[in-house]
C-alpha cells in the first residue's frame, strides 16, 4: 500500500502519530511498568530479613548554628560509639565496624541514628566557613551496611573540590543519608513515597546549612539515582543554587520548569548507566502512580545536559571522571567550563 493511502488512513498525521499508535504506546508503556512492578515484587530481595540491630535514640541536640557545631559533632560520634557497643553485643561485626569508624575522632556527623537500616548526616570539610557547599543525595540501597561507598563518593568530590577551587575559596561536602532509601528490588522504588517522605527533611537541612554558614554560601544539591526523586519533590522555593541530577531515573516532574526552583538545573548520564533503559513515564497502576515522568536528559525536560563519559550507574563520582570533573565545576560555579554532550 502507498504512502498517500497510509497516510490517509491515520487521520492525516502519519504512521508515528495516529491515534492507533498513541494506544498501542500506552499500552507498552503500562506494561513496561507493570513488568517493573512485578519484578521488584517476585524477585528475591536480598537482606531483607536482616535482624533489627539494636542502637540508642539519636543524641538531644541545640539548634544548629555555627557556634554549636562542634557541640553536635561531639555528641553524635559519641552516639555512635553507643551503637557500635550495642551491635557488638549482638555479634554484628559489620555494623559495629561501620558505627565505631563513624565515630573516630575526624569524622564530623550533624546527625546520626543508628537504628534500623541507619542515617548519618557527614561533614567533610569546614562547613561553618565554606563559601560552597555541595549536599550528596543518594540513591536505593544506601543505607550504614552500605555507608562505605557513599562516604568515598562524597570524598572524592571533597578531594576534587580542594584541588580545582580557586584560591581563597572554602569548600564543604555534606553527605545527607537522611531518609530511609528504597532497595533496587523493591516496589517502593518506582514510586514517589520515599521522595515524598525525605523531601521535607532535605528542606529542613538545607536552612539548617544556612543557619551554620550564613546566607552567603551557595549550596548545590547534587542528586543521584532515586535520590532525583528526592530533590524533585524537595526543590520547590528551596535556596539552592544549583540542582544537578545524575544517573535520574525522573524526578516526578515533565520538566525542569515544572521543578519550580530558581536554580539551574543540570543532568547527565554515564553511556554505560542501566537507567537508560527504564520507561521514563509515568502511570496509575494498582492504585499508586508508578514511574517519574520525563527523561531529565531529554531536550524535553529541558536541564542543562552535561558530560558524563561512559561510566555506569555507579560511576559518577569517581576520580578521574568527566562526571566528577563537571560536577566540581558546577558547585564552585564554574558553568562555563562545564563540558556538553
Amino acid at each position: 500500500m502507498g504512502s498517500a493511502s497510509r497516510y490517509r488512513r491515520s487521520g492525516g498525521r502519519g504512521d508515528g502519530d495516529g491515534p492507533g499508535a498513541r494506544r498501542r504506546s500506552g499500552r507498552w508503556r503500562r506494561g513496561a511498568l507493570a513488568a517493573l512492578v512485578t519484578g521488584a515484587v517476585v524477585l528475591p530481595l536480598s537482606g531483607a530479613v536482616r535482624p533489627e540491630i539494636p542502637a540508642p535514640a539519636p543524641a538531644t541536640l541545640a539548634p544548629l548554628s555555627a557556634s554549636t557545631l562542634d557541640e553536635a559533632y561531639a555528641a553524635n560520634r559519641a552516639n555512635a560509639a553507643e551503637a557500635s557497643r550495642m551491635a557488638a553485643g549482638r555479634h554484628d561485626r559489620a555494623r559495629a565496624a561501620t558505627d565505631r569508624s563513624l565515630a573516630a575522632p575526624a569524622r564530623h556527623l550533624l546527625a546520626f541514628d543508628g537504628r534500623g537500616s541507619g542515617q548519618v548526616t557527614e561533614v567533610l570539610g569546614d562547613l561553618a566557613r565554606a563559601d560552597r557547599i555541595a549536599v550528596l543525595v543518594p540513591g536505593s540501597d544506601t543505607s550504614l551496611d552500605t555507608y562505605g561507598r557513599f562516604h568515598a563518593a562524597a570524598a572524592a568530590l571533597h578531594g576534587q573540590l580542594v584541588r580545582q577551587a580557586p584560591a581563597g575559596t572554602r569548600t564543604a561536602v555534606v553527605a545527607w543519608l537522611g531518609y530511609e532509601t528504597p532497595g533496587t528490588v523493591s516496589t517502593t522504588v518506582t514510586t514517589t513515597g520515599r521522595a515524598e517522605q525525605a523531601a521535607p527533611r532535605l528542606r529542613a537541612l538545607v536552612s539548617g546549612l544556612r543557619a551554620i554558614a550564613g546566607d552567603g554560601a551557595r549550596i548545590s544539591l547534587l542528586c543521584h539515582s532515586y535520590g532525583s526523586v528526592v530533590c524533585g519533590r524537595a526543590a520547590a522555593g528551596l535556596a539552592v543554587e544549583d540542582v544537578a541530577l545524575v544517573g535520574s531515573p525522573g524526578t516526578g516532574a515533565d520538566s525542569a520548569a515544572g521543578l519550580r526552583t530558581r536554580a539551574r538545573v543540570w543532568a547527565a548520564r554515564g553511556g554505560d548507566d542501566w537507567v537508560a533503559n527504564v520507561p521514563h513515564v509515568s502511570t496509575d497502576l494498582f492504585g499508586t502512580t508508578v514511574g517519574f515522568g520525563t527523561d531529565p536528559v531529554s531536550p524535553a525536560f529541558g536541564a542543562r545536559v552535561f558530560e558524563a563519559g561512559d561510566g555506569g550507574h555507579s560511576d559518577y563520582f569517581r576520580p578521574g571522571t568527566d562526571s566528577l570533573t563537571n560536577l566540581t565545576r558546577i558547585v564552585l560555579g564554574e558553568t562555563k567550563a562545564v563540558t556538553h554532550d
